[in-house]
């Protein structure tokens, strides 16, 4: 840890400098007031150069990863590597002490996440899946607003999300090693569907589209999957890589109904309506710096003893789901889930605010839409 004027700062090194590390990572730190960026790692050394020399830090390749690790000079590693690495690196990381904050999906298989649980706990590390959406505004009083009961029993979920994803991205690998639309995006639709009702799936339902596309020969293009929840209630999405981007929810209860519009978002404004007896609300909420809020968030974990609530139990969660709807799509057939309880849910109280800051240019990276 380093001090900044009397205060404690967490050090963090963040390996993979992909699109959303450089885009939306990266530049979060400077929103933070109890976390420093001190080292990147990355396999291209055009990368390492600029933004090291960029944001004044250290930069390695992956081979120096654990003797950085080792070097005592890095508290934290903010994983945002293609999901099939995560576990690897996780599980490096906690052997030498280092907390580990990962992106999500947090693995490719139940498996793995439970491995990267175990070695986080037997080093005595934090670890922490990063949930951007449990500190947002938006989406957290969305969770009030359904518990408060002003919509009635929850019963009906429904939502989309959507982009085009150009040929070559890496969302675009196989699904068994973690590529496909629902570990991409689905996996936001699946944990709004858990936080909304407070409730872990018994059973999903699944189909996958393809159209004649280049790029989607080991990756779905589409996906929709019906999730029974108990209580008799369903929550229905789609994820694509083929369609206008699109990002909302609905949540039907027996009074009334909550909608929201670029509910996922990190950019711009998040906006929510409540219908109740013909009537309706609207309320829009600024996304903020939400990589901003969930570093500063982890940060504080690490500072005061305590432990995360979007934590490695919440990222298995969405996992085993994940899975089961894959292999529903392909088996054409119900997959029924086993028990799974959590004990932590997010809510209003996690809610961390902080400025958005400012798009920097991309270095060898560009969005998945082909977009530099």
């Amino acid at each position: 840890m380093t001090a900044t004027n009397g205060k404690r700062k967490i050090r963090y090194a963040v390996i993979g400098l992909g699109w959303i590390a450089q885009e939306t990572v990266l530049p979060a730190f400077a929103q933070t007031e109890n976390s420093q960026l001190v080292a990147l790692f990355s396999e291209d050394q055009v990368k390492r150069e600029e933004l090291g020399k960029q944001y004044g830090v250290k930069a390695f390749s992956y081979e120096e990863y654990e003797n950085c690790l080792r070097s005592g000079e890095i508290d934290v590693i903010y994983i945002a590597l293609p999901n099939h690495l995560h576990c690897d690196y996780t599980v490096r990381a906690a052997n030498t002490g280092v907390h580990v904050l990962c992106e999500k999906p947090m693995a490719v298989t139940e498996q793995e996440c439970e491995q990267m649980i175990r070695a986080t706990k037997d080093n005595n590390v934090k670890l922490m899946i990063a949930y951007r959406l449990h500190f947002d505004q938006a989406n957290m009083q969305a969770v009030e607003i359904v518990q408060s009961g002003k919509i009635g029993d929850p019963r009906i979920f429904n939502s989309v999300f959507s982009q085009q994803v150009e040929e070559g991205n890496v969302r675009l690998e196989p699904i068994s090693n973690g590529g496909g639309t629902v570990y991409d995006m689905g996996i936001y639709c699946i944990n709004a569907a858990r936080y909304l009702f407070q409730d872990e799936p018994t059973e999903v339902l699944a189909l996958s589209a393809n159209k004649e596309q280049k790029g989607f020969d080991e990756a779905d293009e589409m996906t929709t999957a019906i999730l029974r929840f108990p209580g008799e209630k369903l929550a229905t999405f789609t994820s694509s890589f083929g369609a206008a981007p699109v990002s909302t929810l609905q949540l039907v209860g027996t009074k009334g109904d909550l909608q929201m519009d670029s509910a996922y978002s990190y950019q711009g404004e998040l906006k929510q309506q409540i219908t109740i007896n013909n009537e309706t609300e609207e309320q829009s909420y600024a996304a903020g710096d939400q990589f901003a809020a969930e570093i500063t968030y982890f940060s504080d974990c690490i500072l005061n003893g305590k432990e995360p609530e979007p934590s490695g139990e919440e990222g298995l969660a969405d996992v085993r789901i994940i899975r089961a709807i894959y292999q529903s799509a392909q088996t054409r057939q119900p997959v029924h889930l086993s028990k799974f309880q959590r004990q932590q849910r997010p809510s209003a109280q996690q809610i961390i605010q902080r400025p958005q800051a400012e798009s920097p240019e991309l270095i060898h990276a560009a969005d998945p839409s082909g977009k530099s």
